[in-house]
């Protein structure tokens, strides 16, 4: 057990409990000596990995410490700093990258599409893009041809989602039909983000009532492409908040291990889909009803029964993915069941239905993990399994190369050139999709094995996925740790609210920024 004298800072964050903060939106909270003199800022000539993966919520932190003449908020001008991260965020930042990206995907469903002179547009709103987008593309960052991206803007004027769980649902809708009204538009993928992005928020209130907004307007686009002819699948990325309850009573805001439905809609009544299958199989089961040819590559299958050339193919097809709607057959904790859901309800009646795996190895991800908006959207549009960067670290870590990254090497031997201190920042959590304790905890490791002095930790905690007030158990364990090497400090605790964002919320990650460099936030008074 980590005494208060030598665990300043997951005390204070069970402080920061009793005051009414919680994880996800902690402020700062800045380990100072006995001067009152703020420990551990980045400064000048120091090096800093941050070591989250995923990647799209850590791109605005990542260019506030490394892109020249950065004009979203003043920084530190004289700073520069030896910068690495765990995966590639972004093309073009000025850091190293650990774990490079493996390049593109070829002969994705979109490539396929748009190989055949087909037009596609994809809609959802600014929480979603990258994943309907870059990852359903096959990380893809440039649209392809005759492909249309409609990006809503997310609503500025609500600090949680939660105040507005309708979010920007209307006006996603009123994209998604007039595409729908368009005959030249072939192929429509629209997100409903409600249920996943509202389900993070311990606010039952307000999931019910994302979850119902999801369902009407499903049934307004179903209605619309019926009236065009047109085939529609309905289907998930992930589960949710059909799991909302841990086996505690606790409530579990992240995601889950559950299926999701496909649930096809299509002119030809007879034809039935298998009862079971993966996300990899939506890709070659979308191209067989388009009668277009599946690319040996996707290892998918239809999950049609009959056979392709005993049915005609469409000419268009609107693919709908409700962000976060998984299937459990328990009702105990499962708000989707305790929701209003006409429509989906109809549909798993009078519709074939498929229970798709979207969790684990079935998406590239370590047995028995959740599933997430990345490797969901990342499989739907492959075909294929990728496998996840938190596999190839992990293994890598298991394997002992990690311990040699040329990435890592390089920015701990600055450290020691230049007499200066090594920073580790990122997500504290088992399982957060953003990055991983242990990935930490064997970075730490290898900083002891480098032999280097001055180690100063800048944790960043989250709800997600996480049981309520988690954050202090694993800043605890952080601090354990360092005690153990007998080297570092946790410096720095701040929620995920602040530090990651994609949104353009730049006040947030300006919060972060200077409680980095200039030790702003509430002071905790060190050993």
């Amino acid at each position: 057990m980590c005494p208060e004298t030598t665990c300043p800072m997951s005390q204070a964050v069970l402080q920061a409990y009793t005051d009414g903060q919680e994880d996800e939106t902690l402020l700062p909270l800045v380990l100072v000596n006995g001067r009152n003199e703020p420990l551990g800022r980045i400064r000048q000539n120091d090096s800093v990995i941050f070591y989250n993966i995923r990647g799209e919520r850590e791109i605005e932190l990542t260019r506030s410490f490394t892109e020249k003449n950065f004009r979203e908020f003043p920084v530190h001008q004289s700073l520069p700093v030896n910068f690495a991260t765990m995966i590639e965020y972004q093309q073009g930042l000025d850091v190293l990258v650990a774990f490079p990206p493996g390049g593109v995907l070829s002969d994705t469903l979109s490539d396929v599409i748009a190989a055949h002179g087909l037009a596609q547009a994809k809609i959802t709103e600014a929480e979603k893009a990258v994943h309907v987008s870059y990852f359903f593309n096959g990380k893809k960052s440039d649209p392809l041809p005759n492909e249309e991206r409609i990006v809503i803007p997310t609503r500025k004027d609500v600090r949680l989602f939660d105040e507005a769980p309708e979010m920007s649902i209307s006006d996603i809708t009123r994209a998604t039909i007039t595409r729908i009204k368009d005959p030249r538009c072939n192929f429509i993928v629209v997100n409903f983000p409600n249920v996943d992005v509202v389900g993070h928020i311990e606010n039952e209130p307000a999931v019910i009532r994302a979850i119902q907004a999801v369902d009407r307007h499903a049934g307004i686009l179903i209605d619309e492409a019926f009236k065009q002819n047109m085939a529609v699948i309905v289907t998930a990325d992930h589960g949710t908040v059909e799991k909302w309850l841990y086996p505690d009573g606790g409530v579990d805001t992240g995601h889950t291990d559950s299926p999701v439905p496909f649930i096809l809609i299509h002119p030809d009544k007879t034809l039935t889909l298998k009862p079971e299958g993966e996300l990899t199989d939506i890709a070659p089961t979308i191209l067989t009803l388009l009668g277009l040819p599946t690319p040996d590559s996707m290892t998918g299958a239809p999950l049609l029964i009959q056979d392709k050339k005993s049915f005609a193919p469409v000419g268009r097809l609107l693919l709908m993915i409700l962000d976060g709607w998984g299937l459990c057959e328990n009702p105990t904790g499962n708000l989707i069941a305790c929701a209003e859901t006409p429509v989906m309800d109809r549909l798993q009646k009078n519709h074939p239905l498929s229970r798709l795996a979207a969790s684990g190895v079935a998406v590239g991800l370590p047995p028995k993990t959740v599933g997430n908006s990345e490797a969901g959207h990342l499989h739907m549009g492959a075909g294929r399994r990728i496998y996840s960067d938190r596999l190839q670290i992990d293994q890598s870590i298991a394997r002992g190369d990690f311990f040699n990254n040329p990435a890592f090497l390089k920015v701990m031997n600055l450290t020691k050139q230049n007499k200066s201190a090594l920073h580790l920042m990122g997500i504290v959590s088992f399982f957060s999709s953003h990055g991983s304790i242990e990935h930490l905890f064997a970075l730490m490791d290898m900083a002891k094995q480098q032999g280097i002095s001055r180690l100063y930790i800048h944790g960043m905690l989250g709800r997600r996925g996480e049981q309520a007030q988690s954050g202090e158990r694993y800043i605890r364990q952080v601090e354990e740790k360092c005690l153990s090497l007998k080297l570092g400090q946790v410096v720095s605790v701040i929620g995920r609210y602040w530090s990651m964002d994609r949104e353009d919320n730049w006040d947030r990650i300006e919060k972060t920024y200077r409680m980095l460099v200039y030790g702003e936030g509430l002071k905790i008074a060190g050993e």
